[in-house]
């Protein structure tokens, strides 16, 4: 059964009831919740691989500087970091056997439209929910079929528009979970998006990495992408395998010409793309094989 703790002082410095697990079908926000109206607030997605928790840290973080980003109240990461060890502490120890793969959903929303237009910093909510995950075994083996589909705006949008909020990690998912959707209608399993001037920018829920010979890339971060915890993880297993990382811009041409292509994300960890808009690419299922091996051994 799923698992969900309600933080009691979400935000850093302010006084506030204890944490407390409650009933996952207990109603905990308001109608009026901007993060439910608005879509106003941030997440993480913490993985859980064979019981262990993995990249904790750098999913506090990233919650902290998309909460920045967002002009939030400063999260209290120790109360955050407590609520999700407690959520996956629970949720491990209610199942019969632990499971190869979960996750733990952390939430951070600007509270109710009155309480933050009349409150300094306003009253966010705050809660953590753990789940157990689909196995994904066979994704991370086989590879998948994915499709490339424009973001609908260039390269370095980012930079030039930071209200758009690109590379903040926001409830605003609509367009991504659109994308999958779409994707799926076309016999696809996940999503390539891309720049209208032809750069790779990330999946709807992961990280893209490039592989040319011994160069492992992944789209530079200051075109406003996500820096992504998993492929921080996976970079460490590539180079000590041998291989160069870095971060650079990546063209969708340079996508076909690959020796290989991964999506990661700390839930699914690395998955091949197996077929990007219908043509085969390599799939490498030894080398994925280890670098996932090496990602689940070092946490």
């Amino acid at each position: 059964m799923p698992v969900l703790v309600l933080c009691g002082a979400p935000v850093a410095g302010m006084p506030g009831a204890p944490s407390r697990m409650v009933d996952p079908t207990t109603p905990i926000a308001s109608a009026t919740d901007l993060g439910l109206t608005r879509g106003d607030g941030v997440f993480e997605t913490v993985g859980v691989h064979d019981g262990r928790m993995h990249d904790l840290e750098p999913h506090l973080e990233r919650l902290a500087q998309s909460a920045a980003m967002l002009d939030m109240p400063k999260p209290d990461l120790g109360v955050f970091r407590e609520a999700i060890s407690w959520a996956v502490r629970e949720l491990l120890h209610g199942l019969d056997e632990v499971p190869a793969t979960a996750l733990c959903k952390v939430v951070y929303t600007r509270g109710t439209e009155t309480a933050a237009a009349e409150i300094p910093g306003g009253r966010p909510l705050g809660f953590a929910y753990a789940d157990v995950f689909p196995d994904v075994s066979a994704d991370r083996h086989e590879g998948v079929p994915v499709i490339t589909l424009s973001r609908g705006y260039p390269k370095g949008v980012g930079a030039q528009a930071p209200w758009l909020l690109a590379g903040a990690k926001t409830l605003s998912y609509a367009i991504n979970m659109a994308a999958l959707r779409h994707a799926k209608a076309r016999g696809a399993k996940d999503v390539i998006l891309t720049t209208t001037d032809g750069f790779v920018l990330e999946a709807p829920r992961s990280t893209v990495l490039v592989r040319h010979g011994g160069m492992v890339v992944t789209p530079a971060i200051e075109a406003g992408l996500l820096h992504g915890t998993a492929q921080r993880a996976a970079f460490d297993a590539f180079e000590d395998r041998g291989f160069t990382c870095d971060y650079r811009d990546v063209t969708v041409e340079q996508l076909t010409s690959a020796d290989a292509v991964w999506l990661t994300d700390s839930v699914q960890l690395l998955r091949p793309v197996r077929t990007l808009d219908g043509t085969e690419l390599a799939v490498d299922q030894e080398l994925t094989g280890a670098v996932n091996a090496h990602m689940l051994a070092a946490h």
